[in-house]
């Protein structure tokens, strides 16, 4: 594996390449608040074993790329999807299979959107389509409304997910605790929950990051115009939508929906998974990402 750091105009973007250069690329986009390391290392060596040149990076304001104060240097998803962009141009990439987990796939749908030709196909999972106001289904979920524009709100273990990341920590063994707790609910009922292997995951995390502080700066971003929505009739990349029956922000059908907004989308689900990726949905999330990008 090999490290760039880019820049995409004042902003520094650490990425991090795994398997041979002249591989298909595959650029993988993490969720909110998310570094590079969302995408645990055993997943994405897989990936790159398979014949995939995988890129993860750490977003803007996580991991080891550009952190400061978003009130003084605001910014938007189109930037974002901007970001992904530079990442590709750091490696010398004309276009590259994506996947997008979580904001990461509302982030691959603005990129395919405002970036077509950087795109070779499209796998987007734990989450939904761009005219989907997930800000107002989390309200409706508190208010007990059990739908917004006939999807359905966000469960109950995810407002319970949501009121324990607000519980301060005060140092790195009680942020371990909090996140590892974070991590259970999201996990879901579908796949028995391993606590030591979340906790290793979060402690590489913070070993990269070089702080035990978690990154909250995402929740800040405003979501994308809901219109954009309807653009998403015009993609033509081939794209594969993974929907996670026990995925607690975003459950079925969100990931029909989606799959119904691009033409000749497919719709693929993973029994018993959630809005994580532990090692026991790795096998085959890994082998749905394998077969839709080497036959794109």
């Amino acid at each position: 594996m090999t490290e760039r750091v880019i820049s995409a105009g004042d902003v520094k973007l650490w990425s991090q390449g795994f398997g041979d250069p002249a591989d298909p690329a595959l650029l993988m986009i993490a969720g909110g608040n998310l570094s590079a390391y969302g995408w645990p290392d055993e997943f994405v060596q897989r990936l790159a074993a398979a014949g995939l040149f995988v890129i993860r990076y750490d977003h803007r304001d996580t991991g080891r790329s550009t952190c400061r104060d978003y009130q003084k240097y605001p910014y938007t998803y189109d930037d974002m999807a901007a970001d992904a962009t530079a990442v590709l141009d750091g490696w010398d990439i004309a276009a590259a299979h994506v996947v997008g987990m979580s904001m990461g796939m509302s982030l691959a749908q603005v990129m395919v959107l405002n970036h077509p030709d950087r795109v070779r196909s499209l796998t987007l999972m734990l989450g939904g389509a761009l005219d989907t106001d997930f800000d107002a289904a989390i309200e409706a979920a508190f208010r007990g409304e059990p739908l917004v524009n006939g999807l359905p709100v966000p469960t109950p273990r995810f407002l319970e997910m949501l009121a324990a990341v607000q519980q301060p920590a005060k140092d790195r063994e009680s942020m371990l605790a909090k996140q590892v707790g974070k991590w259970r609910l999201l996990n879901g009922d579908g796949i028995p929950f391993d606590e030591q292997e979340y906790r290793r995951w979060e402690e590489r995390a913070m070993d990269h990051a070089g702080t035990w502080e978690e990154p909250v700066t995402h929740y800040q971003v405003g979501l994308p115009p809901l219109s954009r929505g309807a653009e998403l009739r015009d993609v033509k990349v081939p794209t594969l939508v993974i929907q996670a029956p026990y995925d607690p922000a975003a459950p079925p059908p969100h990931g029909r929906h989606l799959a119904d907004l691009i033409p000749g989308a497919r719709l693929a689900e993973i029994p018993g998974m959630g809005h994580a990726l532990p090692s026991s949905v790795h096998g085959p999330l890994a082998e749905l990402i394998i077969a839709h990008t080497l036959t794109a």
